[in-house]
């Protein structure tokens, strides 16, 4: 089993804490609000949200996946540091066992924040993933930080 490991860092003028609720803490109460084209709802299978809770995100009818599972590994609400494993999807993966994220968001200076995130891409025996499909998944991804960013701008009570 091969692992494919990619950095990417996003500047936003949201506070840290505010993102950090949004995308980590409360992300199965308000993405699907703001996001309902793509995503139907967000539920715990197991646990509340804490460390060994799983998480299953069901997307909206019509896209290539149904639903995905994560694995919460490492939580901190103080660091503002989540670590967690997508470990099933429908359809399932083909080529890839596993995929574990770390997200940090840290303070910019100017009252925003970077968000670092890490993904590291766990393939099956004797694949190699191709780096336009990391691309899609990462594109999704940065799509989901905009509309919440966007949502947090216009809803600074949030």
């Amino acid at each position: 089993m091969g692992v494919t490991s990619y950095v990417h860092e996003s500047k936003t003028v949201v506070a840290p804490e505010k993102m950090f609720k949004a995308l980590i803490i409360d992300s199965h109460n308000l993405i699907p609000k703001i996001a309902p084209e793509g995503i139907k709802n967000i539920v715990f299978i197991e646990g509340d949200g804490s460390v060994g809770s799983i998480k299953q995100t069901n997307f909206a009818d019509g896209g290539h996946l149904k639903w995905m599972k994560h694995r919460i590994d490492a939580i901190d609400s103080e660091k503002l540091y989540c670590k967690y494993t997508l470990i099933e999807s429908e359809p399932s993966f083909q080529k890839v066992e596993c995929v574990v994220y770390e997200v940090k968001f840290e303070a910019s200076g100017d009252g925003g924040c970077v968000c670092k995130m890490s993904s590291e891409y766990h393939s099956k025996e004797g694949v190699e993933l191709e780096e336009e499909e990391i691309k899609k998944g990462k594109d999704k991804a940065l799509g989901l930080f905009k509309v919440v960013e966007e949502h947090l701008i216009a809803n600074p009570n949030y």
